[in-house]
């Protein structure tokens, strides 16, 4: 794998592209032709030797239905007590053989009945029959064949062979079987001759060249004309074929490549059987795919070329302006800034060759100012972090104490009560804490007393009206917060809480561990905001800085100061529904262990 990296690493596009066509599509094109030829070759031949199977099959079972005729006719002869006492009669006249002769038609019936058979004779030595073509005296030549003295030797079983009739000469397809008759333990050879038309009848029907071949390999019928009566030798067919079995064989026939099926056909009473042989020329099954073949070749070649030359022209044109960019780029790198490249087009190298001419353009500048520029802006950041820290704590002190020192001097006025020093040390407290919101953190615990010492001042203000709730997870009291950053909103919750709602609001704050940090919300059921006017709230904390905008500089002082401390996803989170109050969130990532504390103060009446 390096090394095919490492070799197309140096190998020009030109090339690659002409790589890359060979293996994405010339090799594959050409696995799958080879493939699909030999599997569309493969598939023919299949079909072909199916095919040739049920012919040979439907063959052997025609051919067994006609020669059973003829077996069933020796049957019943070899059982005839007529045909017995006929064949070992010994006659005194030739009237009393013609007479016997006229008594037994039963050869001349059967042959009339049964289309099957062509001829019946029956070869018996008795010199007082007469020669009549049905009945035979066995001639030397006859009782000195091979069939002949077969058949005396088989006791009775059947043979099948192509033999020459004595009557017509000619050959036929014969069955030969011994008639034992019971008087005097006499024998004779009965002689079947099967139609030859209705045996070559039945393979004219057949596709493919077929024959029925007896154990001598005498072609007895054929479906192509001139070979019945020929040997296989004869027929062009070699000893390896002649002395096959049953089975499928690859051969030449006639000089041609072709496919052999041999199948037997033997019954239990035989003492031979019979082949039936089919032949098809392999060339010419698969002649048709083979021009579906040659024809997807030419397709393919043909297209392969139109690729090879569009591929050519194409890297012809990419790789001359990629030339024209690495000279201007050999350029640039010997000093020469001045360079300007002009190559168009919209793709990427004509994209590359004007981002080249920007660079060029500015990056004698860029290498003078990246350092001075990073480090004037991490200073400027550091600074204006600092600035912003103060001043947006310093915007929460005017406000709130003048109108605390307001309350105060009414209350003061109209009461002279004692709880106005408590008070008054409560707002000394508060001062103090917010001189020192310069810090950028304390804990969450000093900051929930801050908290604590503005809730009691309010409460000293507004009364009844107001009532609080602390919820503080001790586990979160250690966290650092950024200094006055909850008591804004509780202020801010109290002020539109008491807007509108002459009964009174309570404020909830709550500081819960969970598992994204330290969950902090303030709650109130005061009167609530519409979606207008949330969205309104909400836009302004993600709007720019504005000036005069009384209270709601709380809340946006608090969201922009929870931003730079701890990333834009750490600001407030605020909702509220009209009727049902406002809540108020924001979580610190921190996590500590501990328990819950649940405080509760009410107003004391």
């Amino acid at each position: 794998m390096r090394l095919v990296h490492h070799l197309t690493n140096h190998m020009k596009i030109r090339n690659k592209l002409y790589f890359s066509f060979i293996a994405v599509v010339l090799v594959p094109v050409l696995i799958v032709g080879v493939y699909l030829t030999v599997e569309l070759r493969r598939m023919a031949l299949d079909n072909a030797v199916d095919q040739t199977t049920a012919n040979v099959e439907r063959v052997k079972k025609r051919t067994s239905d006609l020669l059973k005729v003829a077996y069933d006719i020796s049957y019943r002869l070899y059982n005839d007590h007529r045909l017995s006492e006929l064949a070992t009669r010994r006659y005194d006249s030739i009237y009393s053989v013609v007479k016997s002769y006229k008594s037994y038609p039963d050869f001349r019936e059967y042959e009339d009945l049964y289309k099957e058979v062509s001829g019946i004779r029956l070869y018996f030595d008795n010199p007082t029959l007469l020669n009549n073509w049905e009945f035979l005296q066995p001639s030397p030549d006859v009782m000195g064949a091979f069939w002949y003295e077969r058949a005396m030797k088989a006791n009775g079983l059947i043979a099948w062979n192509y033999i020459r009739d004595d009557r017509n000469g000619q050959y036929n397809l014969s069955l030969i079987r011994r008639l034992d008759f019971t008087e005097n333990n006499a024998k004779g050879i009965l002689v079947i001759n099967i139609n030859s038309a209705m045996l070559n009848g039945i393979l004219s029907q057949e596709t493919f060249e077929t024959m029925i071949v007896d154990e001598y390999d005498h072609i007895v019928a054929a479906n192509r004309p001139g070979q019945a009566g020929k040997t296989l030798a004869d027929a062009h067919f070699g000893r390896d074929i002649a002395d096959r079995s049953d089975g499928t064989f690859d051969t030449v026939v006639d000089g041609k490549k072709s496919r052999i099926l041999i199948d037997t056909w033997n019954s239990a009473d035989s003492l031979n059987g019979l082949r039936i042989i089919s032949v098809f020329s392999v060339d010419g099954i698969v002649q048709e795919p083979n021009r579906i073949i040659r024809l997807a070749v030419v397709v393919i070649s043909i297209s392969i070329l139109i690729a090879l030359i569009l591929i050519y022209g194409f890297s012809s044109l990419l790789t001359g302006r990629l030339l024209r960019l690495s000279k201007q780029f050999s350029r640039v790198a010997s000093g020469k800034l001045d360079a300007a490249l002009e190559i168009d087009g919209r793709d990427e190298i004509g994209q590359l060759s004007r981002q080249f001419n920007a660079m060029v353009g500015s990056i004698h500048e860029l290498i003078m100012e990246v350092q001075d520029t990073n480090a004037q802006k991490n200073l400027l950041e550091k600074r204006q972090s600092e600035i912003r820290f103060r001043m947006m704590a310093s915007q929460i002190n005017p406000h709130f104490l003048f109108n605390t020192l307001e309350s105060i001097r009414m209350k003061a006025v109209l009461h002279k009560e004692k709880e106005i020093a408590r008070v008054v040390r409560l707002l000394g407290k508060l001062m103090r804490r917010s001189l020192e919101a310069g810090h950028s953190s304390v804990p969450l615990g000093s900051e929930i007393d801050v908290v604590k010492c503005y809730l009691e001042i309010q409460q000293f203000r507004y009364g009844e009206r107001l009532n609080y709730e602390l919820s503080i997870d001790p586990r979160a009291e250690d966290v650092p917060v950024p200094a006055l950053i909850i008591q804004p909103l509780v202020e801010n919750a109290i002020i539109h809480g008491l807007e509108n709602k002459e009964e009174g609001v309570t404020v909830r704050i709550e500081a819960r561990r969970e598992g994204d940090g330290v969950r902090v919300s303030v709650t109130d059921d005061g009167a609530g905001m519409s979606a207008e006017r949330l969205n309104e709230v909400k836009g302004h904390l993600e709007g720019p800085d504005e000036e005069g905008e009384g209270h709601r500089i709380g809340l946006r002082n608090v969201h922009l100061r929870m931003q730079l401390s701890y990333g834009p996803a750490y600001g407030l989170r605020i909702e509220s529904e009209p009727g049902r109050g406002a809540r108020v969130q924001f979580v610190i990532p921190h996590q500590q262990e501990g328990g819950l504390i649940h405080v509760r103060r009410a107003h004391r009446g």
